[in-house]
């Protein structure tokens, strides 16, 4: 299926190792979505946090939206995440683990119009393994480029 991505966060897969991808319901208020579907939203620095039973996202950006009334919504305000218990305990066990984070990958429109967000348990890399990857990278690239001049 296609699904419409409204924000993607590129920077994840730089800076961290993803381990396992889930996808969760998002609860917003009316105007977040209008400017969503404007496509101003940010998750570039945001995470997820699990407490209480809950998964919460915090720190991502979505804009206020311009024709919305003068009571508009908070761009940064913390917003519920809608999992199964299953999953949230998933998640939980594995984050009690030292070094372990959820993090926001993407957020999309699903061919229904609702609006879900991918999270992914990830581990975060250390300074070498990010230049060993764009290292890699390079190689990858060289030799892609060597192979289609040689034919």
């Amino acid at each position: 299926m296609e699904y419409k991505n409204i924000a993607v966060n590129r920077k994840a897969y730089h800076e961290y190792e993803i381990l396992d991808k889930i996808e969760a319901g998002i609860s917003l208020l009316g105007s977040e979505v209008k400017s969503a579907r404007e496509g101003k939203v940010n998750i570039k620095d945001s995470y997820v946090d699990l407490k209480s039973g809950e998964a919460i996202l915090i720190n991502a950006h979505i804009s206020p939206y311009t024709n919305a009334s003068h009571i508009n919504h908070d761009p940064l305000r913390n917003r519920k995440l809608l999992l199964h218990k299953q999953e949230l305990r998933k998640f939980e066990k594995k984050i009690k683990t030292r070094g372990f984070t959820v993090i926001p990958l993407r957020m999309y429109f699903t061919s229904k119009g609702l609006i879900k967000i991918e999270i992914a348990l990830a581990k975060g890399k250390h300074f070498y393994d990010k230049k060993r990857q764009l290292k890699e990278r390079d190689m990858k690239r060289d030799m892609a480029r060597e192979m289609k001049n040689f034919k």
